[in-house]
């Protein structure tokens, strides 16, 4: 994201994160990015898990954290508890940047924040009893004597549902539910104050998932815990959570109170996502927003707002807009098809097939035309369109042709200035646009997406939604 856009949703933060100036804040998040380096001997091109992200989390509540596979969930909260080193921004915990401790500070500072992890069977050592395995926080922070440790543990296990005589058993002994709740049991032992729960009930069956749900909001009560709950099934965020962060490709899409943002979600990707939420009513309708593609890689994220490959609601140049928007899925296909071309090295045998004047394994642009647009009615200024980047990609030159299907059917989404900005700086007008964070209701709810931007005269996306999907 822009440093523009990172100021923005920075100073909004200090008001618009659901967090108040004058809440009683225990997390601040600000401009946070975690990235992974390439293996190459150089480094290469970073993967951007967790891609400058910012808000806050109040003291006692629970923050949940959806989003698909791989978006970066996990990572971000690794990266809070400093499992993973970020790579930049700041992490405050009670007003200390956490990310400039090291060493002894911040051994002493992890007794404040702890980890409960998705899979109870392999967070767990098998060769070390489920006393051991509880008591080993302590151990490393020498707490109290050794006898006082094991009084602890038992106390620790009645309190998470178990029995005391289980100190001596092994975590083969125990079910899935069990297993969890002694992780939970030592993610305890030190008493700290924040916790991440990273899908702690995602392995678990339904029934044991309750339990387990059951447990850590009673625990949450009694030891004035402060979560940050990181979940794939949306229905028990909207049990446990107080406020929901939405992310996707490293970035928060929309973050606000829980019951707001699943009765009335702002930003596309949250309208999709949550579209996607069953009905137990088999005889209910329900308008499912199918996104088309898959996500961008992490690597290479796009230009603009990092929804823009799949968003249902982007914005459309003001020649296209009655454009059919199955042909607009298709110019769609045709664009994410030549960035994987221009990204992929050719092998060897596609290299020799070429001199030998066969066709490489992955296809021409003559088929993939023929495959996406034979169907279509494809008015003629398109197609005049369409014949110069496939001229330009025949000559093996797909990025010329990205740029060209860019500057014709790009918008402000993918970073195109739009109609009518000030392109008097030269250099800035290279830069690609980034969306900012905007407001969207009274209680201070987000929404990353430029269909929310009061100075520009663009639809909501809700409406956009209503007439292109349902």
């Amino acid at each position: 994201m822009s440093q523009n856009a990172l100021e923005t949703g920075t100073a909004e933060a200090d008001v618009d994160t659901g967090s108040r100036q004058d809440s009683d804040v225990m997390v601040e998040v600000r401009n946070l990015r975690t990235y992974y380096e390439g293996d190459g001997l150089l480094g290469g091109t970073p993967v951007k898990a967790v891609d400058g992200v910012s808000f806050d989390i109040k003291r006692g509540e629970t923050l949940g954290l959806v989003g698909e596979s791989g978006c970066g969930k996990s990572t971000l909260g690794r990266t809070l508890i400093q499992l993973e080193s970020a790579t930049g921004g700041e992490i405050r915990f009670d007003g200390t940047d956490i990310t400039t401790l090291s060493g002894a500070d911040l051994k002493d500072w992890r007794r404040n924040a702890q980890m409960v992890f998705q899979d109870p069977d392999s967070s767990l050592n098998d060769r070390m009893t489920i006393g051991e395995i509880v008591r080993e926080p302590l151990d490393v922070h020498s707490w109290k004597t050794p006898r006082e440790r094991r009084q602890h543990v038992k106390e620790l296990l009645d309190t998470v549902g178990l029995q005391r005589e289980h100190y001596y058993r092994y975590p083969h002994q125990f079910s899935g539910g069990q297993r969890q709740r002694i992780g939970i049991a030592r993610t305890l032992t030190l008493e700290p104050e924040f916790i991440v729960l990273d899908e702690p009930v995602s392995a678990l069956d339904v029934s044991v998932q309750a339990e387990v749900i059951n447990l850590l909001e009673d625990l949450q009560e009694e030891f004035g815990l402060t979560y940050l709950f990181i979940a794939h099934d949306l229905s028990v965020v909207r049990h446990i959570c107080d406020r929901v962060a939405v992310m996707y490709l490293g970035n928060i899409m929309e973050i606000g109170p829980t019951e707001e943002l699943f009765s009335n979600p702002a930003n596309p990707y949250t309208h999709s996502l949550l579209s996607a939420i069953p009905e137990p009513d088999p005889t209910a309708h329900k308008d499912r927003i199918t996104l088309q593609g898959t996500p961008p890689s992490p690597r290479f994220p796009p230009s603009g707002c990092p929804f823009s490959t799949r968003c249902p609601a982007r914005i459309r140049p003001p020649e296209y807009q009655d454009l059919d928007n199955e042909l607009w899925h298709q110019l769609d296909t045709l664009r994410e098809v030549l960035r994987e071309r221009d990204r992929t090295e050719k092998s060897v045998t596609d290299r020799i097939r070429e001199l030998l004047g066969k066709e490489p394994h992955f296809g021409t642009i003559d088929e993939i035309y023929a495959e996406l647009f034979d169907d279509q009615v494809v008015p003629p200024a398109v197609e005049e369109v369409l014949d110069d980047a496939a001229e330009l990609a025949r000559g093996g030159n797909e990025q010329a042709a990205l740029d060209l299907l860019g500057a014709e059917f790009g918008s402000v989404c993918e970073g195109h200035a739009p109609d009518g900005a000030d392109e008097a700086n030269d250099a800035d007008a290279e830069e690609p646009v980034e969306p900012d964070y905007h407001v969207v209701s009274p209680s201070g709810r987000r929404s990353l997406c430029h269909r929310h931007d009061s100075d520009a005269d663009y639809r909501k996306p809700e409406h956009v939604l209503d007439d292109r999907h349902r």
